[in-house]
């Protein structure tokens, strides 16, 4: 039986910092982007190691920081029992909150984090 012989694929740098970045963004896996480009998942990670292909400092995301409003006085509609709530959102971030707690607070804080 004779079979198609397979030519090897060669991928430029840039290509190759361009996957990496990939299975670097949070919830992607390096099996996901491997399948997405046809590479075996050993060789991206083989890639992930390379110093030269890991992306530079300025592609990084800096941080960003949500406004904080600071109220003097009692918080206005406390929950009466101590409870624990924790939401976990898409994005990645997650709110643990124990004790008593402002339910509009609560509320304003992870719609600005959902952002």
């Amino acid at each position: 039986m004779a079979g198609r012989a397979r030519t090897r694929r060669r991928w430029s740098h840039e290509e190759k910092r361009q996957i990496v970045a990939q299975t670097l963004v949070p919830g992607m896996s390096v099996s996901q982007v491997a399948r997405r480009y046809d590479v075996n998942a050993n060789l991206v990670f083989t890639w992930r190691r390379d110093p030269r292909l890991r992306p530079s400092v300025e592609q990084e995301p800096e941080p960003t920081f949500l406004p904080v409003e600071v109220v003097s006085g009692p918080v206005a509609d406390p929950v009466a029992a101590p409870t624990t709530i924790e939401v976990a959102l898409c994005n990645g971030h997650r709110v643990s909150v124990t004790g008593a707690f402002d339910v509009e607070t609560l509320c304003r804080l992870v719609q600005g984090l959902a952002r």
